[in-house]
């Protein structure tokens, strides 16, 4: 089966496709990403402005359109904080589904962060051991936490790095107060849920996905995304001591040049540096492990699974007469009612 998955970001609308069979890993066979620039068209009001929505019409649409050339059987379409957010994202939503027949949905921060950890739990596999996954999106930071196949905390807050850079580094480059200020604010935010965090005890393994860390690893010398998914790639706090300070006094051109860093994210990676630094102080981590796999995956990883049936074994459970135990509920909402045929 030939699944997709196409989710409207704040930096862009990216379609990942995959030809999907039970058991079988979610290799992309194909990629697509179409332009959304979305963190930068949002007004006071919290709108997204005429053109942002055209744009992120456009890009549905032009993405869509892929997914039909390539006979996309089913199809996973949502957006992300960027939209979800948004004051006017009904009228988004409307006028994507006028345009391409096809109405997007949305998830929660808490299930993006409970299928992002499915995907790096599966990556990095049961002898991972207690696992923290952070990932920092253009609207939010979503934080897990887990040993097992579903983690035990998640949690989403409004730390993304477009989020931030457009209410607190307004200059380009920014002034120290508006950095200082935006460190103050991250730093007042993770306090909150420091405490709940540790109380669950010392991760064996402090995973990071998303682009921010992803550039951020690659600026601080982490190999390049050409030598392939199983090259390990790390990011640690000594660099994102060294960068920051260099990152605060460029402008966002001369960012844009810097190894790994593309100019549509230029402006905002000083945002998701210090994010990223800040959440890493606050929980004690010295550094991360970029994983490969994310949301796209784990939202791939999810519908396969519910397709896995095997009954060709010739054993059956017997029943013992000993009462059954409840399991402990899943975390999260489910996925069902997010698959539409493209």
């Amino acid at each position: 089966m030939r699944l997709g998955v196409l989710d409207i970001g704040s930096n862009s609308a990216q379609l990942q496709i995959v030809d999907a069979h039970p058991g079988a890993p979610p290799l992309p066979a194909l990629a697509v990403k179409e332009p959304t620039r979305l963190a930068e068209q949002i007004e006071e009001n919290g709108a997204i402005s005429e053109s942002g929505v055209c744009r992120a019409v456009d890009a549905v649409e032009s993405a869509l359109e892929a997914a039909r050339l390539h006979r996309v059987e089913q199809l996973f379409l949502f957006a992300t904080s960027a939209i979800r957010d948004a004051k006017n994202r009904d009228e988004i939503i409307n006028r994507i589904e006028e345009r391409t027949g096809v109405r997007p949905q949305f998830l929660t921060g808490e299930d993006e962060a409970r299928l992002t950890y499915a995907a790096a739990h599966r990556w990095y596999g049961w002898s991972a051991g207690r696992l923290l996954l952070l990932d920092i999106g253009g609207g939010s930071l979503e934080i897990a936490l887990g040993r097992d196949a579903e983690p035990q905390l998640t949690l989403s807050l409004p730390l993304g790095a477009g989020r931030l850079t457009r209410m607190f580094l307004p200059d380009d480059p920014p002034s120290a107060a508006q950095v200082k200020a935006l460190r103050r604010h991250v730093r007042d935010m993770l306090r909150e849920v420091a405490d709940r965090l540790r109380w669950e005890g010392v991760p064996a393994r402090a995973v990071a996905t998303s682009k921010t860390f992803k550039q951020l690893a690659r600026l601080a010398g982490a190999p390049p995304q050409r030598q392939g998914p199983f090259v390990r790639r790390i990011l640690t706090i000594d660099a994102l001591n060294a960068w920051i300070p260099r990152l605060a006094e460029m402008k966002t051109s001369d960012r844009a040049r810097l190894r790994g860093v593309s100019a549509p994210r230029a402006r905002q990676i000083l945002a998701g540096a210090i994010v990223a630094k800040a959440t890493m102080d606050t929980l004690d981590i010295r550094k991360v492990d970029v994983c490969p796999w994310a949301l796209r995956e784990g939202i791939m990883l999810h519908h396969m699974q519910t397709l896995q049936v095997y009954d060709g074994l010739p054993l059956q459970a017997i029943t013992t007469g000993v009462p059954e135990v409840s399991a402990r509920p899943a975390t999260g909402k489910s996925l069902v009612g997010l698959s539409r045929g493209a």
